[in-house]
């Protein structure tokens, strides 16, 4: 019997989830938050991930402890203490900001298809990470990544392709991320033999 499944996500012990939604065989890794934010199937995080304010695709591999929309505070005012906009949990009189988290949650941050972010990365508010690419562990993401590329550091800078750019625009356009189930089950033992060239080349990517 299989461990995931297409009718709802896994999700582990200490998790926090709130107005999220989640695609088949998804999986949520223990302690986990995930707040305003969608998975699209296949997609899974490991413990201890922080995800807010995203949208995330088809096959994204999200390593332990990766944070995703990293919340700002303002920087423009006196203060940048939750005071200013959590003001309720400090007086019986006082409102939250509404406008402020409504903007906040304006900031999406897209993981695209077949995405691998490494240990401890983050991706900040409003950066797209296209198809394909791959944010090792401990990078600062403030910009967006083009599809098929390989970034490191902090911040976040070009390491190399994972896939020279003609391979990846032909991946892109096969979109094997949107096969149905079983296809992919038939083309299994193609996926773990085959490099991306030839995949292509048996399905006419």
């Amino acid at each position: 019997m299989p461990r995931l499944s297409p009718d709802g996500p896994v999700i582990h012990d200490g998790c926090s989830v709130t107005d999220s939604s989640f695609g088949a065989y998804t999986e949520i890794g223990a302690g986990s938050r995930i707040a305003h934010s969608r998975f699209g199937d296949y997609s899974y995080c490991d413990h201890y991930a922080d995800i807010a304010n995203a949208q995330v695709g088809k096959f994204a591999n999200i390593a332990a402890f990766a944070r995703i929309g990293a919340t700002d505070h303002p920087l423009q005012t006196a203060a940048c203490h939750h005071f200013l906009y959590r003001s309720d949990d400090y007086w019986d009189d006082a409102d939250r900001d509404e406008a402020f988290f409504a903007h906040r949650r304006s900031r999406i941050a897209r993981i695209g298809h077949d995405t691998w972010i490494g240990a401890g990365a983050m991706i900040k508010p409003e950066v797209t990470l296209g198809d394909g690419a791959v944010v090792a562990a401990g990078a600062v993401v403030t910009r967006d990544v083009a599809p098929y590329t390989i970034v490191a550091g902090t911040p976040a800078r070009r390491l190399r392709d994972r896939q020279p750019p003609a391979i990846a625009a032909r991946l892109i356009a096969l979109a094997w991320w949107d096969w149905p189930h079983d296809a992919l089950r038939a083309a299994l033992q193609d996926f773990r033999r085959l490099g991306a060239e030839a995949f292509l080349e048996r399905y006419g990517g």
